[in-house]
């Protein structure tokens, strides 16, 4: 069994921030896996479902960020699961918008939910770290996390959100590599050209044969639009 969390902060307020992106995965994967109605436990929000043949419990702290490992250890106990059991998906500022990457372990980064969560459960969990990109000054973190996502983040960020959904029974598994080429995919799909086939000059033929068929056909003569015999032209001109 896993136990994968998302970390936000909970209320309508705080719902499309760029802070909240973990809740709004759990939300893609609640709807597009079929999981179970949200309902509180745990000091949070609880889905219970399958990812591919793995039983997940998805959770929703709703302590506010800072105190995210509450919710976490409780539940962990509760189920008898161990950190290693953990799949934490967080914002990252470190990353450029739309990029992601998975850790296993290591440290907070300055990140008060996975501080928090070091401090209840240890730092064996896995992480799915989700970039939102950096605001380029220290002192304009706090207003950046905590703003909504711009409109023109709207199309990579349903596109991560639907590669995340694609790839979820790999992460479940534990089939990091797998997991990070299904986003990969919804992320960079491949390039069309937009040229299509060509028409085909003389079907069952190759194409030098087509060319050689072609040319073989003599050009039709002109047809004469006057329906007169050579005598009778002769002998209009005379009259």
């Amino acid at each position: 069994m896993k136990l994968i969390v998302g970390l936000g902060n909970p209320g309508a307020k705080y719902a499309q921030n760029r802070h909240n992106i973990g809740f709004m995965v759990l939300d893609r994967l609640a709807e597009d896996h079929g999981f179970a109605p949200w309902k509180p436990r745990f000091q949070g929000l609880v889905s219970d479902g399958r990812l591919g043949g793995e039983r997940v419990t998805l959770l929703k702290p709703q302590t506010f960020m800072n105190l995210s490992g509450q919710a976490v250890g409780e539940a962990m106990r509760y189920l008898k699961l161990e950190a290693a059991d953990v799949i934490v998906l967080h914002d990252e500022l470190d990353l450029a918008p739309g990029k992601l990457r998975l850790k296993q372990g290591g440290g907070h980064a300055g990140h008060n939910g996975l501080r928090s969560m070091i401090q209840h459960i240890g730092d064996g969990f896995a992480r799915v770290r989700l970039g939102i990109g950096h605001p380029g000054h220290k002192d304009a973190v706090a207003g950046y996390v905590l703003h909504d996502f711009a409109k023109a983040d709207g199309d990579w960020l349903d596109d991560l959100l639907r590669g995340i959904s694609d790839g979820a029974a790999f992460l479940a598994a534990g089939e990091g590599a797998r997991f990070q080429n299904a986003v990969a995919q919804r992320m960079a799909p491949a390039r069309k050209t937009g040229r299509g086939p060509r028409p085909d000059p003389a079907p069952g033929l190759k194409p030098a044969a087509a060319a050689v068929s072609a040319a073989a056909v003599p050009p039709a003569a002109p047809s004469d639009p006057d329906p007169r015999s050579a005598l009778q032209k002769l002998a209009d001109r005379f009259r």
